[in-house]
């Protein structure tokens, strides 16, 4: 437990600063119609991994064994990583281009 200690606080704190935050965000930004109507299909992929990268972050809190909690919880910053990669970096670009 002890080795995962400080990757269990960073994957919840990504989880919960890098997925929820800002797909709560983009969300109000789409429905207030302050941003291109084409920024909502991001959040068709950008959810499910923000949902998935919870998941995994709890899958790795709940995990005995270091070395499979260590490989769920890497995998759950991937997943909050490639979600703000689609979201923002996808809200971005489109911004620039209308």
């Amino acid at each position: 437990m002890e080795a995962t200690r400080s990757l269990r606080w960073y994957s919840v704190i990504a989880v919960l600063v890098f997925g929820i935050v800002p797909t709560v965000m983009l969300i109000l930004l789409v429905t207030g119609g302050h941003t291109p109507g084409s920024v909502g299909l991001l959040l068709i992929g950008g959810i499910p991994l923000v949902i998935a990268a919870g998941v995994f972050s709890l899958r790795g809190l709940r995990d005995t064994e270091p070395e499979q909690a260590a490989r769920h919880l890497n995998l759950s910053l991937a997943l909050v990583a490639g979600a703000d990669l689609l979201m923002l970096g996808g809200n971005a670009l489109i911004r620039m281009g209308a």
